[in-house]
């Protein structure tokens, strides 16, 4: 268990042995759909087809897919209503084409969450780096994503020790002291965590660290029959949502 529900899902995944390049293929033709299509039925039909291979297939437990999908949910929402209000003479006000606007913009947004939260439900990010490295990512942004990426866990592993000793000393026992112990958590932990990070580039430049950190990655071979059915299912969505 690594503390993230959905690295944890992406790990225990059905689809953990497939070859990551096949499932960046899928995913990526999935959002490619969902942005490209009509929201109806071109979304739709992403967004179907992305749950349903998540909950099928990948065998993603139907909590963890939720429960990543709440954050996503909020901000297309957020963004769906700013989209059906215009600012003129008068004031704020609704747009004349207010429920169309935000009907499309939350079935495209939906639909390509789902596709890369079905990407991230059964790819773990050790077995995504190297993909984007053989993809002719530049090795900047994989590092990045790599270092972001480890950081999670020193953040989680600071937010839980940080507030099991508050809980031991009755600090979330009322909704003030909750509240005060909620502002000393987040400021200890960003500071320790800033601390670790700057630690940990002083002792890899100690170390002549002036290049990535290679690793023999896991090879997971490509099956074609993934790749023809993922091709087959792609070009039903484009056909369905171009003649809707």
């Amino acid at each position: 268990m690594t503390g993230l529900a959905v690295d944890d899902a992406a790990w225990a995944s059905a689809w953990r042995r497939r070859s990551p390049a096949d499932k960046l293929l899928l995913c990526g033709g999935l959002v490619v759909c969902a942005l490209a299509l009509p929201a109806w039925p071109g979304s739709v039909l992403v967004g179907l087809t992305a749950v349903v291979l998540a909950l099928g297939p990948a065998r993603v437990p139907a909590r963890t897919l939720g429960r990543a999908v709440r954050w996503p949910l909020a901000f297309i929402l957020a963004g769906a209503l700013t989209s059906a209000v215009t600012v003129g003479t008068g004031g704020l006000g609704w747009a004349p084409d207010a429920a169309a606007r935000a009907g499309s913009l939350t079935a495209h947004a939906l639909a390509g969450s789902a596709a890369v939260l079905l990407l991230a439900c059964t790819t773990p990010v050790s077995d995504l780096l190297p993909a984007l490295r053989a993809l002719r990512v530049p090795a900047a942004v994989v590092e990045v994503a790599g270092v972001t990426y480890r950081m999670l866990f020193v953040l989680l592993a600071s937010l839980r020790a940080i507030r099991e000793a508050q809980t031991a000393r009755m600090g979330h026992s009322t909704w003030r002291r909750s509240y005060r112990s909620s502002g000393a958590l987040a400021a200890a932990v960003l500071t320790r965590s800033w601390d670790r990070a700057r630690r940990m580039q002083e002792g890899l430049a100690g170390r002549g660290m002036e290049t990535g950190l290679r690793v023999l990655p896991e090879v997971l071979p490509s099956s074609r029959a993934f790749l023809a059915a993922s091709a087959a299912g792609l070009a039903a969505i484009v056909a369905v949502g171009v003649a809707g």
